[in-house]
């Protein structure tokens, strides 16, 4: 007799639904904790030191479980064969828990054991999508397997800094951890941008156009080679604004005007807007005209956090069946994910003496967009699709 699953809810029926609630909840969670930190309200002990612990949950953490939810999702529409759901997804996700939660055992739990378990989670979802992908031969998509071992390598260097086994490695794999999820968007990008204008516009024909696309994605892999190899000034900069070119070039090619009326679209584009600031910044900071940080916040908050909050409203709603027309609550969420990159990353740069209170201003912004995401996608991904389909 064949047990039933523990797990047999909508929440498990596929990978994009318990993985974008679990990164809604922990873009608020995560930095109401950071908050606490370095206001000196919450000091506990923790495996990672508080600035690491900070770059780590929000890129591993946070973001990998954006990834998580679209790669499981978008792997089963590619392939035609089922991924992770019910009890195994629910094992998946509780995985990406415990990595969130055992830092703080630190002293507790062995510092390997530690690292261990946050470290398994990449490696796992990496063999999960793989399995599909070689079944039906699509080996293109092979790129988002890559992608996430690089991923691991990253957090390898976190935690190999950490347990001592090799030293100065720990930024270096957080730059490492950037850079791919920027590559990743890029590549992702290039496949959803298309598809959702024209879906979002009727009647509207974008150009995708083979050589930006390549040139985009070679210009930024370029661009974070050199920061790794710590290569600045004329060399970094002329790279910077390669790809400043490049991403402009490929961006208009589907750009219509039209998507200012259509908030799931416009919060893409702007996203992607953000990632070419970011390099516009390297270019800045290649001469030591602005901190660095302020390009690593465009690609972060700006690129990552606005692309990642706007890909999971429009996942969301078209697979559980629902239309693509955001709530107005949600386009207003869309704004303060913006006013959160924009006060941490722009004004700083015209009101320097002002720097601690945009800093408060920005994570106030970021908690209201992320608040405004669990409260209306909630009821969306813990229900049954509307339309009666499986998934």
């Amino acid at each position: 007799m064949k047990s039933q699953p523990i797990f047999n809810l909508p929440l498990f029926n596929l990978g994009f639904r318990a993985f974008f609630a679990l990164a809604g909840f922990a873009a608020l969670t995560l930095i109401v904790l950071w908050s606490a930190m370095i206001e000196g309200d919450l000091a506990h002990e923790n495996y990672f030191s508080q600035n690491y612990w900070h770059a780590h949950e929000m890129l591993l953490g946070y973001s990998v479980a954006v990834i998580a939810g679209f790669l499981l999702t978008a792997v089963k529409n590619w392939t035609g064969k089922p991924t992770l759901t019910g009890d195994q997804l629910a094992g998946l996700c509780l995985l990406w828990l415990y990595g969130r939660i055992v830092p703080f055992y630190e002293g507790l739990l062995p510092n390997e054991l530690i690292a261990l378990i946050d470290f398994a989670f990449l490696p796992v979802l990496a063999y999960q999508i793989i399995k599909p992908i070689l079944q039906v031969g699509q080996y293109r998509n092979l790129v988002f397997v890559a992608l996430l071992l690089v991923l691991a390598l990253g957090n390898g260097l976190v935690h190999a800094e950490i347990l001592g086994f090799q030293e100065n490695t720990a930024w270096l794999g957080i730059e490492l951890v950037v850079a791919t999820i920027i590559v990743m968007i890029l590549v992702v990008a290039g496949r959803v941008f298309p598809f959702f204008t024209e879906r979002g516009l009727p009647g509207t024909l974008t150009i995708k156009n083979p050589l930006f696309d390549t040139l985009s994605i070679v210009s930024a892999i370029l661009v974070f080679a050199l920061e790794l190899a710590d290569i600045s000034g004329t060399i970094l900069a002329l790279a910077a604004l390669f790809a400043v070119a490049a991403n402009v070039a490929r961006l208009s090619g589907w750009y219509v005007q039209k998507i200012w009326y259509v908030p799931l679209l416009w919060v893409l584009y702007v996203g992607y807007g953000w990632i070419i600031l970011g390099f516009g910044l390297t270019v800045l900071s290649a001469y030591a005209l602005i901190a660095p940080s302020l390009a690593l916040h465009a690609f972060t908050i700006g690129g990552i956090g606005v692309l990642t909050l706007g890909m999971m409203a429009r996942v969301s709603l078209g697979h559980t069946g629902r239309a693509l027309r955001v709530s107005n609550a949600m386009a207003i969420g869309f704004v303060f994910i913006n006013m959160a990159a924009l006060c941490r990353v722009l004004l700083p740069v015209v009101l320097p003496g002002w720097y601690n209170l945009l800093v408060y201003v920005s994570t106030f912004a970021w908690l209201a967009a992320f608040s405004l995401f669990v409260f209306v996608y909630s009821p969306i991904l813990t229900s049954d699709r509307a339309d009666g389909q499986d998934g």
